[in-house]
């Protein structure tokens, strides 16, 4: 920390904050009658360090840089309009927290520039300012009486936990999630009063134990957990029976709802010693443990519950006494971490940060839309442009033919502007089905971003949406086209009168048609009708509804939908484009060769496609892989350690296709290479979640063996060196690389990975990658000339939020070796445990101090296995994304995020939000297969 007069002041200018010490005891208090802080607090929380100055030394002392011991440093806990002292400490220079001297120089900025700004902030300023030294005095006094005692009774050193950092870091050992403070206390009271009555319907008004989690508003997964808490507070109070009135329940309810810290301690004490002897023996821990765990879904912990308690029995019981008390439990507790992103525990700039970050509204709707429109172009001007290039290349298509046969008097005169629609809408389908193929030519798209600068203007991360859109508009063109024929121009050519026929007689013959049937019996009508009846099938199969079996269909017809039915199904179109190009020459209206154009728009098309099919063909066949190692891993999750082909070249982030004739010779499935590019492997991660993958797994599932002497995974089968009883893998060919949205991470000068359960598999070759890149730039003498090669990235962030414990086992290896080569720390590695119940959570307040004690002891956490901490519940994306912008103002960060749907908009809106409102400048890509 720096020295400076004016920061051990706490940079308050002239005005001074003291305290009285000595070497035999301590006194502190505050003078405020002369003291203005240059912070306030208006509903918000802060947590910060004050530097003070000693006036019990020499004087001189004040202005001396060399005498650390005339200054402490404490760290307060400013919320609303109380303040609590977090810690008081000895002034060092070597400790200041980066982070937070960020954060508040940042927050004393802006609260100068918007006091100064007004003279009503100024009073507010001041107002605040006199409150809060009052709450600084009579903590500090609280703080130096406490510490006094401190060698008296263990409740005369809890000192108003209400208002310590231990409450706030623990948020109150909360044995439910609702609040139930000042006013809600009676709507939540009212809410499990009415839960009991309809539970107790059948029961005289007897709450049976088994339903008292569910009545106090507990999920059922927590059953055992809410079972204990049950008969902890039975004891409590003596009750022996197994069901409670509603008076009973009050009692009940008003404990689990006792925000006092101390109280809920004890709750949790109650619930360990279940022979309430005031003692927690080993086996009581390790029941507690375990019963945390089974709440917590945390099945490896459970297992090993034996093994941790003895640790946490050899950490508070060093006399071997055979028990601990609830003392030892609440130090334990106060150790746990807190598992909040560290940057949030400041709320006041939470709160400033977030208001400047809410849209300015202003009063003129045209001002608002033109704001709209603004940023919505600035985000999306690579779509808008292909799409406005399209639109008018479809619309100008349209409109030639429209006019063309318009202007063809005969055809005119007797279909009227129903021909120009079918003939405008037929153009607009000969175009779109030439141009859907592109998108879908992988290694055109793949080349094209990896040896071209198109990749600026173009979006190449977007083909599969464009190859949807453009299917859209082939519907359109199809209800435009056979719509207006069968609706409108048959019917008129069947009803023609003679003088009006004879002008169509060239085209439609001498007799004139009789019925439907004579256009349906030709070729035009034949094919017609099969190519739109192929592509409403291949359509409606391509759907979301059906290529993921969403639909509750009846077990006959769940076969016909999945991914292998749309795979399948889109290779009808090799039927469709064959029919297309023989309906293009047998024309009704048209007789001249040149005028039939279908097969001009689909001869660059078709030919380029069915060369990139030609080459995957020949590539996989020729390139050979051979399989090194397969595991099998909880969360049915199958990973394969192939060879590396030669000249197979490919960037991390990028995915390949994957074939096992073992399964289906004809089925190619795309997967992201989880190797990075440095490594003399390659390998994938496949989640069972179709046929197909379920088959793979059970292919190799029979070749595996459950593995021996400390390795990973389920079932494992290796290949041995020179071994003899090596096992016979089914053959796998591969195909690729294809470019991906993650590749192009180098760009970014952070980037912030985030993948949700098996959509980690992109990011981990990313953050091995990233470390390869930078010890390279560090190593290289030269300076790089070749644009392709620079690498930019200088901080990576990689958030993997799953929702099962054993889904760590995927990359634990990856993830420790990450851990061990990033020396500098470029890398912030961050898992998540849905699964476990939110910080603060009595269901995982054990879980967080067995963590905490164990990673301290050997390094490894208890919930994923490896040396990242695991964090627990869901991650605040805002905060995550707010923390970013603060440490890297004037960057541009990469976001890349692979899994499930739900959580794209959010990411995608929040990328927005703070590259308007923040010098950061975040640009999101989401991976699509």
């Amino acid at each position: 920390m720096s020295r400076s007069s004016d920061q051990r002041r706490g940079g308050y200018g002239d005005r001074e904050m003291t305290t009285a010490s000595s070497n035999d005891h301590q006194e502190l208090t505050v003078a405020a009658d002369d003291y203005e802080p240059a912070f306030m607090t208006t509903g918000a929380g802060y947590t910060g360090p004050l530097m003070m100055s000693s006036n019990s030394h020499n004087s001189s002392a004040k202005n001396d840089d060399d005498d650390d011991d005339g200054y402490v440093e404490v760290t307060l806990d400013i919320r609303d309009d109380t303040v609590a002292v977090h810690s008081v400490q000895a002034a060092a220079s070597g400790n200041e927290d980066p982070e937070l001297a960020l954060l508040t120089k940042k927050t004393l900025h802006d609260i100068n520039r918007s006091s100064k700004s007004s003279s009503f902030g100024s009073s507010r300023f001041r107002t605040a300012s006199s409150r809060v030294i009052t709450h600084v005095s009579q903590e500090l006094k609280r703080l130096a009486s406490n510490s006094k005692r401190s060698s008296s009774t263990t409740a005369s050193r809890r000192f108003n936990r209400n208002k310590s950092a231990a409450a706030y870091a623990l948020k109150g050992l909360k044995f439910i999630a609702a609040k139930t403070g000042g006013s809600a206390s009676a709507a939540a009271w009212s809410a499990v009063e009415k839960r009991f009555d309809q539970l107790t319907a059948n029961s005289d008004g007897l709450l049976p134990s088994s339903l008292f989690g569910e009545c106090i508003g507990m999920n059922k997964e927590s059953k055992e957990f809410a079972g204990e808490l049950f008969r902890a507070l039975a004891r409590r109070r003596n009750i022996s029976g197994d069901s409670i009135n509603k008076a009973q329940l009050q009692e009940f309810w008003e404990q689990v709802a006792d925000e006092s810290f101390d109280s809920r301690l004890q709750t949790f004490f109650d619930m360990v010693d279940k022979d309430a002897d005031g003692r927690i023996t080993e086996e009581e821990v390790r029941e507690i443990i375990s019963l945390s765990a089974s709440a917590n879904k945390l099945s490896n912990i459970q297992k090993q519950s034996e093994e941790y308690a003895a640790m946490i029995m050899e950490e508070l019981d060093p006399e071997n006494a055979g028990y601990i008390m609830v003392h030892n439990l609440e130090m334990l507790l106060l150790q746990a971490p807190n598992q909040s992103v560290r940057v949030t525990d400041s709320r006041i700039l939470s709160q400033m940060l977030s208001q400047k970050l809410k849209p300015t509204q202003e009063s003129n709707a045209l001002t608002r839309w033109l704001e709209r429109t603004k940023y919505f172009v600035m985000d999306n001007w690579q779509r808008v442009w292909v799409m406005m290039l399209w639109l008018g290349i479809v619309s100008g298509l349209f409109a030639y033919k429209f006019v063309q046969y318009k202007n063809n008097k005969p055809a005119f005169a007797v279909m009227g502007y129903c021909v120009c629609i079918a003939k405008g809408g037929a153009e607009t389908l000969k175009f779109n089905m030439a141009l859907i193929l592109l998108p879908v030519c992988r290694n055109t798209i793949t080349w094209l971003r990896n040896k071209t600068k198109l990749g600026v203007a173009v979006p190449f991360d977007d083909n599969l949406n464009f190859h949807k859109v453009i299917a859209a508009a082939i519907v359109v063109g199809v209800g435009l086209h056979a719509g207006a024929h069968l609706i409108c121009d048959f019917p008129r050519i069947l009803n023609a009168s003679d003088d009006k026929y004879e002008l169509i007689e060239p085209y439609f013959g001498d007799e004139q048609p009789e019925s439907y049937w004579w256009f349906v019996k030709g070729i035009e009508g034949v094919t017609g009708i099969i190519m739109v009846v192929l592509m409403a099938i291949a359509f409606t199969l391509a759907t979301p509804w059906f290529r993921r079996n969403k639909l509750n269909l009846p077990k006959f017809l769940k076969r016909l939908t999945g991914f292998n039915a749309f795979w399948y199904s889109h290779h009808l179109f090799v039927i469709v484009y064959t029919l297309l190009i023989v309906h293009g020459i047998y024309l009704y209206l048209t007789k001249t060769w040149y005028q039939k154009t279908t097969w001009m728009y689909l001869a660059v098309p078709v030919c380029l496609y069915a060369c990139e099919r030609l080459i995957r063909a020949l590539r996989s066949s020729i390139k050979a892989v051979k399989l090194l190692k397969v595991a099998v891993y909880p969360g049915n999750v199958l990973a394969l350690h192939m060879t590396k082909p030669q000249g197979f070249k490919y960037k991390s982030g990028q995915y390949m296709f994957v074939n096992c004739a073992a399964v289906s010779p004809f089925e190619w499935h795309p997967f992201s290479i989880t190797s990075a590019p440095g490594d003399d492997y390659l390998s994938v991660h496949i989640r069972t979640l179709g046929d197909w993958t379920r088959q793979l797994k059970t292919v190799f599932s029979e070749v595996c063996q459950p593995p021996t002497g400390g390795k990973s995974g389920l079932l494992r089968a290796d290949i041995q060196v020179g071994g003899n009883n090596n096992p016979s893998f089914p053959k796998i060919l591969i195909d690729g690389a294809y470019g991906a949205p993650a590749q192009d991470y180098k760009k970014y000068d952070v980037v912030l990975l985030v993948g949700l359960g098996i959509g980690a598999t992109p990011m981990v070759s990313i953050v091995k990658d990233i470390i390869n890149n930078m010890k390279a730039e560090e190593n290289r003498t030269t300076p790089s000339t070749s644009s392709s090669s620079v690498f930019r990235t200088q901080k990576a962030y990689y958030y993997w939020v799953t929702r099962e414990q054993g889904s760590f086992e995927w990359f634990k290896g990856i993830l420790n070796e990450v851990a061990e080569m990033d020396e500098r720390g470029l890398i912030e590695l961050h898992n998540y445990c849905t699964s476990v119940y939110e910080e603060g959570d009595a269901r995982s307040a054990l879980i967080a101090m067995l963590q905490s004690l164990h990673h301290a002891k050997s390094g490894v956490d208890v919930v994923s296995g490896t040396r990242v901490k695991s964090h627990f519940a869901k991650p605040n994306w805002r905060q995550v994304y707010k923390r970013i912008a603060l440490q890297h103002p004037n960057s541009r960060v990469g976001v890349f995020y692979c899994g499930a749907p739900a959580l794209t908009k959010e990411l995608k809106q929040l990328a927005l939000d703070f590259s308007h409102k923040t010098s950061t400048k975040f640009e999101f890509h989401k991976e699509n297969f």
